[in-house]
């Protein structure tokens, strides 16, 4: 009988932990260009780099960018339209990937491009249309129509990019005392006091911090200990670290540019990401760069570069490392595939895996609990 019970416990173990090597990773689309349902969930194993469809959405016009619930149970979507542009709510069944459409609501702005979502509001950044919008949550989940709008205004020095303000990114501090937005437009990090329980006022504007004119801030990300904030800036290629403090204040630290040395292509720099361990980050460079450098995080905040590494695609706008740490994917927005590169957890390195999901037009990439 010991050992029946033995045997049940390590079937039981071993089964707990494939379950816990599995994630679904959601992929959001353009739909204009090529053939796309909007959003697809796949089943990855982080130990093999296996995948496999597990469902897609129907219909869903341009869902470029998602945003998950803490709770696992609903999921947000900006649709990306010029200025017909909405954001979407969908209840989300993990464990088959089925995504039931709830409800949607102009986003007051055109080509939202970036959203967060707390277990209140869901908060969107409107690119072209340089404003942040705020809806509240029902208890379905789904989305009341919009219950803030906060205009930015004026241009920056590029004339053809910085014509008007472009916000490119919100996102929560990590205490939540807080929403930090970039404004590719104006050369500037918005950072916001955040009210959460407010009906109609739930940001409020603290301060403003000013990156360097013309290099357009496109996302940034927090260190892991939330004492160091990294942006990367579109327009130039700049990355910038800034200490962060409790208080909300920004400080830059220093600057650096993630062009090779002599490179004279054109760039784009598009995402940033920490890996879970906050060793390492990661950005990635579009347009003729088409490139991922990786750089160690030292324990004073600075950065030291690892590598460069082609993304071995076009149009690397966003990226996602799985929740374990040991594989990095890349969706090129022109090639319509992601590549799926495998990591090397002690020195940050990449390499290819020879895998690839191919789809139409992938833009925005995140893995969630099964």
């Amino acid at each position: 009988m010991k050992r029946l019970y033995m045997l049940l416990f390590s079937a039981l173990a071993f089964t707990n932990l494939q379950a816990q090597n599995k994630f679904n990773l959601l992929v959001g689309t353009y739909t204009n260009t090529c053939k796309s349902d909007g959003i697809y969930v796949y089943e990855f194993d982080s130990n093999s780099g296996e995948f496999k469809l597990k469902n897609s959405s129907e219909g869903v016009l341009s869902p470029s960018y998602l945003s998950v619930s803490a709770d696992n149970k609903f999921i947000y979507a900006v649709n990306e339209n010029g200025t017909q542009s909405t954001v979407s709510a969908f209840r989300y069944n993990s464990p088959n990937g089925k995504l039931t459409f709830l409800n949607k609501n102009d986003a007051l702005g055109a080509d939202p491009c970036h959203l967060i979502n707390d277990s209140q509001n869901v908060i969107v950044a409107n690119y072209s249309g340089g404003s942040i919008v705020v809806f509240k949550k029902s208890p379905n989940g789904s989305i009341t129509p919009v219950q803030q709008l906060i205009q930015h205004e004026g241009k920056g020095p590029n004339v053809a990019r910085q014509e008007k303000a472009h916000v490119h990114m919100v996102v929560f501090s990590p205490d939540k005392k807080f929403v930090l937005s970039n404004d590719l437009g104006l050369d500037k990090i918005f950072i916001y006091k955040y009210n959460p329980n407010s009906k109609n006022e739930m940001l409020t504007l603290k301060s403003t911090v000013d990156v360097k004119p013309g290099s357009g801030p496109r996302h940034l990300t927090f260190s892991k200990d939330g004492k160091f904030v990294y942006l990367i800036q579109e327009l130039d290629a700049t990355l910038t670290t800034f200490s962060y403090d409790k208080t909300g204040n920004l400080k830059v630290l220093a600057e650096t540019s993630i062009l090779p040395k002599g490179f004279t292509g054109g760039t784009g720099a598009a995402a940033i990401k920490i890996s879970p361990d906050g060793n390492f980050l990661y950005v990635s460079d579009r347009v003729d760069a088409n490139a991922i450098s990786v750089y160690k995080i030292l324990k004073n905040g600075s950065i030291e570069l690892v590598e460069q590494q082609s993304t071995l695609g076009k149009g690397p706008r966003d990226f996602a490392i799985d929740p374990t740490g040991n594989y990095l994917l890349v969706g090129h927005q022109y090639t319509n595939d992601i590549i799926i590169f495998k990591r090397d957890k002690t020195t940050g390195k990449l390499t290819d895996t020879g895998k690839k999901i191919e789809l139409c037009s992938p833009v925005g990439l995140i893995f969630t609990k099964i």
